[in-house]
């Protein structure tokens, strides 16, 4: 990252102006020497190393995602006047340079140092790019091409993630760990981290990507890590379906054997409480609480007989006596495979 801040210092140098360099999810990468009054904002920039996410969505109502020159913010109160400059590169926005606008940066100023700008946003492309290792070969479900691919450098346990990401979405990968392997090339960008990390990094991607998380279970053996990966996918089945920010499949219970079902099967199971339209979640409560009427009444918020009203409409519409247990088991399968 030295060349970055060096890049950064030279704005400074010549603009005579407040600088941070922040990735797209505003966390600072580099600053140069302050210049002159600055506001709370930038403090806690420098000071926490990215801004709060009332700040990201305060600057990004300005449109300074999509834009493809610099962005001038009004002052706000305390919030000083600022310009934005989209580090673009290859029509993809990799970050943000930020300066403090005192009153005299014009267009031409601004122009002078473009080329600057330029080098800045080529380098951080460079540096995600660098970051990226191919996976897919070790991810492969042909046991002859995950034997071919090179797993010299892993070394376990090693666990598999995979993000939900729009196209055209990019994370600043140069901000992960070192040991931290990266595909975006495969039709969800894919990671492969030792186990120490997972949480961290699920937690880091969330942040950057700002979608969905699916997270396999580890693997001793660099070999093993394509089964990690079908589990990442799953995992990220399932996060979609039930709005999880994060799905660990080691936590998922009975969604780990519904989502290797094929689809046929599970929307044949899924039908077995298509019946019952807007009482499937009055149901699934009751079910989930293990038939505790009072305690399912109370997450529901009615009362306990206005629950058993409509426990007797489900069991009409559905055909099962929910008083035994292998028809509660079925319904509360096919509610589950609903989700999916």
């Amino acid at each position: 990252m030295g060349h970055v801040q060096e890049l950064v210092d030279e704005i400074a140098r010549l603009l005579d102006a407040s600088v941070t360099l922040e990735d797209r999810s505003f966390q600072l990468i580099a600053y140069g020497a302050q210049s002159g009054h600055i506001d709370a904002v930038r403090e806690e920039v420098i000071l926490r190393r990215r801004a709060t996410p009332a700040t990201r969505a305060h600057f990004e109502a300005y449109g300074i995602a999509t834009a493809e020159g610099p962005v001038r913010i009004p002052p706000l109160g305390d919030l000083l006047g600022r310009v934005c400059v989209p580090l673009r590169h290859g029509g993809v926005t990799y970050g943000y340079l930020w300066l403090l606008d005192s009153g005299d940066l014009t267009d031409d100023r601004l122009a002078a140092v473009a080329p600057l700008v330029a080098r800045a946003a080529a380098e951080l492309a460079r540096q995600t790019r660098t970051r990226q290792t191919p996976l897919g070969d070790l991810f492969s479900a042909n046991p002859e091409t995950r034997a071919a691919a090179d797993v010299s450098a892993l070394a376990g346990p090693l666990v598999a993630l995979a993000v939900k990401a729009a196209p055209g979405q990019v994370a600043a990968l140069w901000t992960l760990p070192h040991e931290v392997r990266t595909d975006l090339s495969l039709a969800h960008p894919a990671f492969l981290a030792p186990a120490a990390l997972t949480r961290d990094l699920a937690t880091r991607l969330h942040g950057l990507y700002g979608t969905a998380i699916g997270v396999g279970a580890p693997r001793q053996d660099a070999e093993d890590a394509w089964e990690s990966w079908r589990e990442a996918l799953g995992a990220l089945r399932v996060a979609e379906a039930r709005r999880l920010p994060v799905a660990y499949w080691t936590e998922l219970g009975v969604y780990r054997y519904l989502v290797r079902l094929p689809h046929s099967e599970l929307a044949e199971l899924a039908a077995e409480s298509a019946p019952l339209g807007e009482l499937a979640a009055t149901v699934e409560c009751y079910l989930d609480h293990g038939g505790h009427v009072q305690e399912a009444a109370a997450e529901l918020g009615v009362h306990r007989q206005t629950l058993y009203y409509r426990l007797g409409r489900a069991a009409e519409l559905t055909g099962l006596d929910l008083g035994k247990g292998e028809s509660r088991l079925l319904l509360h399968l096919s509610l589950k495979a609903a989700h999916l």
